[in-house]
């Protein structure tokens, strides 16, 4: 990469603020441990190794993933504690197991009694000794048993009297996504919070044990107020942002670490629409903004600096065009004027993880101003 800069960098590309992501590491690290929990980022966002080596060294202990192939390669790169944090397919066990015997201090998930007997089988077919949490449902939105079910005790008992360690009990509340108001952000942590714990409550007075009390979400971490009984917050999205955080209100478009940088290539006046070489297979087909009071389509725009150009978003999308359109419909007489052909411009994403998973690498503007090329990986 060396000689590289912005305007010689063949687009679409990833872009990568690093200073604007070490930023991102460090609210969510102080808000984490200020409550006296342990951080645990989830690092599906990345898939990037020296992402994640940013986030141990700002505090982090330990990492989540989801999927396996992330383990391993976490794991050869040197993270001993992760959790995989998907209610674990039977298939998998072998795989689990392999990088445990390997030295791999990876805990599974489960939230159904057929999960849990085939761990507690495989375990014993194999003479190996699990480490398992239940999942628990505290928000409607997903996985997970509900706190007050039968099925929560249940599971415990499957899990430890056949010969698991039952480590504890995690949730995400993914609903936080929904919500729009700091008080609603609040009571969404606060109801994560109190029903996790709950949760570990009913096992240990079962005589079960539940050492560990593992919630998350990025809306729901850096909205809480506390984290009495909890021992690890996951979240993930934070350490990028994007438009559905800052839709959500947990971020500004200025934290925003993740844009996909582009060339205009064309205009089309009488539409008002500007072309750009970014379509749908650099921004991804993720939707999630589309709401009544922010749609952005598939991105808002900036310009090569990363400065918002209020009002400019990516309306639609093919496979390698993007339309920038106001979103006010107006037709600008001066588009051509005003973005020639040739221009570059940032994409900022609705969905960072979504987005960054179109790339093999990021080209990431490094603290001192530089340019340079990080890799990302795919699989399961």
């Amino acid at each position: 990469m060396r000689g590289m800069n912005l305007d010689t960098l063949a687009t679409p590309a990833a872009l990568l603020d690093e200073v604007c992501m070490q930023r991102n590491i460090q609210r969510m690290q102080l808000q984490v441990a200020g409550l006296g929990a342990r951080l645990r980022p989830h690092v599906k966002t990345a898939k990037c190794l020296p992402v994640a080596q940013q986030q141990l060294a700002a505090g982090a202990q330990g990492i989540t993933v989801s999927t396996l192939k992330e383990a391993e390669v976490f794991f050869d790169a040197g993270m001993h504690d992760i959790l995989y944090a998907v209610c674990i397919a039977p298939p998998k066990l072998a795989q689990a197991q392999a990088l445990r015997e390997r030295g791999c201090a990876l805990q599974i998930v489960v939230d159904s009694v057929a999960a849990a007997q085939a761990v507690v089988l495989h375990g014993q077919a194999h003479r190996h000794r699990f480490e398992v949490l239940i999942e628990v449902d505290t928000d409607g939105h997903r996985a997970g048993v509900p706190p007050e079910s039968d099925l929560l005790l249940q599971l415990g008992r499957t899990l430890h009297e056949g010969g698991a360690t039952l480590v504890g009990v995690m949730t995400h509340a993914g609903a936080s996504y929904e919500c729009r108001t700091p008080a609603a952000l609040q009571a969404m942590a606060e109801q994560e919070r109190s029903r996790c714990v709950r949760a570990a409550e009913r096992l240990r007075a079962a005589g079960l044990p539940c050492p560990e009390v593992s919630v998350g979400s990025t809306p729901t971490a850096l909205s809480a107020r506390s984290l009495q009984g909890v021992t690890e917050v996951r979240a993930g999205v934070y350490v990028f942002n994007d438009l559905v955080m800052w839709g959500v209100g947990v971020c500004e478009p200025k934290d925003i670490a993740l844009s996909v940088l582009c060339t205009v290539i064309g205009h089309q006046q009488d539409k008002g629409w500007v072309l750009v070489d970014a379509g749908w297979m650099a921004m991804s087909r993720d939707r999630g903004t589309q709401d009544p009071d922010r749609d952005f389509g598939y991105g808002a725009v900036c310009d090569e600096a990363g400065t918002l150009i209020d009002g400019l978003s990516m309306g639609s999308a093919n496979q390698e065009h993007g339309i920038l359109a106001w979103q006010d419909g107006r037709i600008d007489a001066d588009m051509v004027r005003h973005f020639p052909v040739g221009t570059r411009l940032r994409v900022l994403p609705n969905h960072a993880c979504a987005t960054a998973a179109q790339f093999p690498h990021y080209e990431v503007m490094t603290r001192g101003g530089e340019l340079t090329r990080w890799p990302r990986f795919y699989g399961w």
